[in-house]
C-alpha cells in the first residue's frame, strides 16, 4: 500500500470509494483492509480531539443497504476494537440516526460511523462521520487520512467489544413520538395518523423502518408502500428523490393506491420528497416553500437559508407571503447549514437549512439533514389539516411556479478548470453589463445570477463553478413559454467566444 492515494478517497466531508469490482474503469480503493486502517484513523483521531485514551471511547457504527457494507462495517469495528474502543454494531441504520446515537441517553456515544455513498452505484460505498457536535468537516477528514496514511497505531492490550445493538428502533420511537406530542390529537393522541393512507418508497436502501417502525405505530396504512426491503443493488431504481424515474414511481404509486401522501427516501435517508394525493411531487421548490410555510408559522420573520438555485417566485413567496426572509448560499448542503448556524450566531434568526436536493436541516434537530424528520414535519401539518378538512398543500398555495427550468452542464476541457472557470464567470459579468434587459442580482454568494427582465424572457439564470467536477452548471428559469430558449440563445453568442468549453448540450 506505499503507493495508494488516500487523498482520492475524500469526497469533501465524506469518504467514499469504490468498494467493489463491477464497473469499467473503476479499479477497487475502498478495500477491508482500507476500512480497517479508517477504523483505526477515527478512533485515534476521536480521543484526541476528546483528550481520552481510546479504550475509553464508545462508538457506534451503521450501514445502509449496499452489497459490499457488512465486509466493508465489520472491518471498520475491527480496527475501531483493536484499539481497545467498545463499539456497537447497530447494523442497518440510516446517517440521521447514527448522528443521533452521539446524542441519546443510554447510547451517548462519543463518535459514529455511517458506512453510505449515498445515491451512487452499487460498486461504491464510504464513511460518513459524527460526533455530538455534528458531522465532521472537510479538514477533519483530510486529518483522518493523514492517520490512516501513517499507520501508526497504539494497539490495546485487550481488544475492545463489539457488541450487536438496535438502534433504529430508538430512533423511530423518537419520530413517533415526536408526531404524536405535536399533532395531540386528544383521544386519539397515539394514532393520530389513523385514516390516512401514506406510501413509503424506500429505493432499497435504508429507509424501510419509516413504514413499519415509523407510520404503523401511528395508526396509518401503508399499503402500497413499495421498495422496503434492503437491497444494495437498487433493481427498481435509484434510491434518489431528484432521480426522474425515481420520483415518476413514486407519483404514480400514490394515485394507484389513491393514497393520501407519499414518502421517498435517498439511500441512507438524509434525503427526502414527498408526493401529495393528486400525484403531485413535492420536492426541490415545493418542498423548501412547505417546509418554509411551516417553520415560519412557528418563528415568524425568521430567516429560511437555501441553496443558489432555488426560483424568484420561492424567494417572493418566503418573502412576501410568509413574511419571512429568504437567504440564498452556496451549493452544497454544508455550506447552508453551516450559513444558518452562522446567522442564528451573529443574531438573525434561521430555524431551516434546505438545499435543492431534499437536504433539509432544521435547528430544532440540531441542524441535522435528516429526511426522515422533515417529512416527520409535514406528516404533522398532514394530521391537522385532515382534522379541519384542508389540505397540505393548501400552505403553498400561493407559490408561483417558473413554467420552464432548465440545468444545463457545460464541461471545462481545461486541467487548470477552476481558475479558467472563474475567469468565464468574470467575462460574463462583463456581457452581462452590456445588456440593457439583463442585470446582476445582488447578494450572490455563488458565480454570477442574472435577471433577465425582457417580456420574451422574464426568468433568470446562474452560473456557477462545480465545487468538485471541471463544469459549469447553468441553471435557467422562465415564467413564460419558450423564455429560457430564448435566455439560452443569447448565452451562446457569449459561450462561442470562449475557449475550452464543450457547448454540447448548450
Amino acid at each position: 500500500m506505499q503507493d495508494f492515494n488516500w487523498k482520492k478517497l475524500q469526497n469533501g466531508s465524506d469518504i467514499r470509494g469504490v468498494a467493489i469490482d463491477g464497473v469499467p474503469n473503476e479499479p477497487v480503493n475502498l478495500t477491508p483492509e482500507i476500512a480497517l486502517r479508517l477504523g483505526q484513523a477515527f478512533t485515534t483521531w476521536l480521543a484526541t480531539k476528546l483528550n481520552k485514551p481510546t479504550t475509553a471511547l464508545q462508538l457506534a457504527v451503521g450501514r445502509d443497504s449496499r452489497v459490499s457494507g457488512p465486509v466493508l462495517m465489520q472491518n471498520v469495528m475491527d480496527g475501531m476494537a483493536s484499539l481497545g474502543a467498545q463499539v456497537y454494531d447497530v447494523a442497518m441504520a440510516s446517517t440521521p440516526a447514527m448522528f443521533m446515537s452521539t446524542v441519546t441517553p443510554g447510547f451517548d456515544c462519543d463518535g459514529a460511523i455511517m458506512m453510505t455513498a449515498s445515491h451512487l452505484p452499487f460498486n461504491r460505498n464510504g464513511l460518513k462521520f459524527f460526533t455530538a457536535q455534528g458531522g465532521l468537516g472537510k479538514p477533519d477528514i483530510t486529518e483522518i487520512l493523514t492517520l490512516a496514511e501513517k499507520n501508526d497505531f497504539s494497539m490495546a492490550a485487550t481488544a475492545g467489544v463489539i457488541t450487536a445493538r438496535d438502534f433504529i428502533s430508538v430512533y423511530a420511537n423518537q419520530l413517533v413520538e415526536k408526531i404524536r406530542t405535536a399533532v395531540n390529537y386528544g383521544e386519539n393522541f397515539d394514532h393520530p395518523l389513523q385514516g390516512l393512507k401514506i406510501i413509503v418508497d424506500a429505493g432499497n436502501g435504508a429507509g424501510g423502518f419509516y413504514a413499519s417502525k415509523v407510520l404503523e405505530p401511528l395508526g396509518a396504512d401503508t399499503t402500497g408502500s413499495q421498495f422496503l426491503d434492503p437491497d444494495g443493488m437498487f433493481p427498481n431504481h435509484i434510491p434518489n428523490p431528484e432521480n426522474p424515474d425515481a420520483m415518476a414511481s413514486i407519483c404514480q404509486a400514490v394515485l394507484t393506491h389513491k393514497a393520501d401522501f407519499g414518502i421517498i427516501f435517498d439511500t441512507d435517508v438524509d434525503r427526502s420528497a414527498a408526493v401529495d394525493h393528486r400525484g403531485q411531487e413535492l420536492n426541490r421548490n415545493r418542498l423548501i416553500a412547505l417546509i418554509s410555510a411551516i417553520v415560519l408559522q412557528e418563528h415568524p420573520g425568521s430567516t429560511i437559508v437555501t441553496d443558489s438555485i432555488t426560483s424568484d417566485g420561492l424567494t417572493q413567496f418566503i418573502e412576501q407571503d410568509l413574511q419571512g426572509k429568504h437567504h440564498r448560499f452556496n451549493r452544497g448542503y454544508k455550506n447552508v447549514i453551516t450559513e444558518a448556524v452562522h446567522l442564528n450566531q451573529t443574531g438573525e434568526e434561521s430555524w431551516l437549512a434546505i438545499e435543492t436536493s431534499g437536504h433539509g436541516a432544521m435547528r430544532e434537530n440540531y441542524f441535522l439533514d435528516d429526511g426522515a424528520y422533515l417529512v416527520s414535519k409535514l406528516l404533522i401539518e398532514l394530521a391537522k389539516a385532515k382534522q379541519t378538512g384542508q389540505s397540505l398543500t393548501d400552505l403553498i398555495a400561493a407559490l408561483k411556479e417558473p413554467q420552464e427550468s432548465q440545468e444545463i452542464r457545460i464541461k471545462i476541457e481545461v486541467d487548470e478548470f477552476k481558475t479558467y472557470g472563474e475567469s468565464v464567470i468574470s467575462h460574463l459579468k462583463t456581457f452581462v453589463d452590456q445588456q440593457s434587459d439583463w442585470s446582476l442580482v445582488p447578494n450572490n454568494y455563488e458565480g454570477v445570477r442574472v435577471a433577465c427582465s425582457s417580456a420574451a424572457e422574464d426568468g433568470w439564470f446562474l452560473l456557477r463553478l462545480s465545487l468538485h467536477d471541471p463544469v459549469l452548471p447553468l441553471n435557467i428559469e422562465s415564467n413564460v413559454a419558450g423564455g429560457a430558449a430564448k435566455i439560452r440563445q443569447r448565452l451562446m453568442t457569449f459561450f462561442s467566444s470562449m475557449d475550452s468549453l464543450d457547448l454540447a448540450d448548450l
